[in-house]
Order: C-alpha cells, then sequence, then structure tokens
C-alpha cells in the first residue's frame, strides 16, 4: 500500500470519527441529519479509494447502494422536514377566499 493510499484511509477515518461525533452530540434533527449524510457520502469515498488502490470492481455495486441510499435518505427526510416547517407556519382557522378557490390572485385595492 503506497503513502497516499494510507493518507486517504486516513483521512476518511478522521473525518469519520468527527462525523460520528456531530451525530451523537448535534443538538437538532438536522444536524443528525447532514451528519448521517456525510457519513454515507465517506463511506462511499472510502469503498472508492479501496476500489481504485487494490484494483478490484467487486465493491463498486455496494458503493452505487451507498451512495444512492444517501441520496434518497436526504431527499426524503429533507421532504419531511419541509412538510413539517410548512405546516408550522400555515394558520389552522385559515379560511380560502374564493379567489384563492378560483386560482386568481384578488384585485389590488
Amino acid at each position: 500500500m503506497t503513502v497516499v493510499a494510507i493518507a486517504c484511509f486516513a483521512l476518511l477515518g478522521g473525518g469519520a470519527v468527527l462525523i460520528l461525533a456531530r451525530l451523537a452530540l448535534g443538538p437538532s434533527l438536522l444536524d443528525r441529519v447532514v451528519s448521517t449524510d456525510a457519513l454515507l457520502v465517506t463511506i462511499a469515498c472510502g469503498i472508492a479509494v479501496y476500489c481504485a488502490v487494490y484494483r478490484d470492481i467487486s465493491l463498486e455495486p455496494v458503493l452505487l447502494v451507498v451512495a444512492l441510499l444517501a441520496f434518497v435518505g436526504s431527499v426524503s427526510v429533507a421532504r419531511y422536514i419541509g412538510g413539517m416547517l410548512v405546516s408550522a407556519e400555515t394558520p389552522t382557522d385559515a379560511t380560502p377566499s374564493d379567489a384563492d378557490l378560483a386560482g386568481h390572485p384578488e384585485p389590488a385595492p
């Protein structure tokens, strides 16, 4: 193994430790979601470095699955949290006006 490969694995490992600390200490849900996504990206980078160093293509399907899992997980959590934020901003006693129901804006006074 070359010095460059050792340096890459060491940097990825150090980054993963820092990400795990952020995951454990994150005060909000968004901190934990971002750190989980970053951890999956770091894992995907580690797999890619391994495939490049050892010239082993047997782990490329695993790399694809980890990358897709990171993307789909991030998008689904972002949509869920975005829906929570929209529902929190919308008043529950608001009734739509006739112009809102027709799809036309109300004329300015």
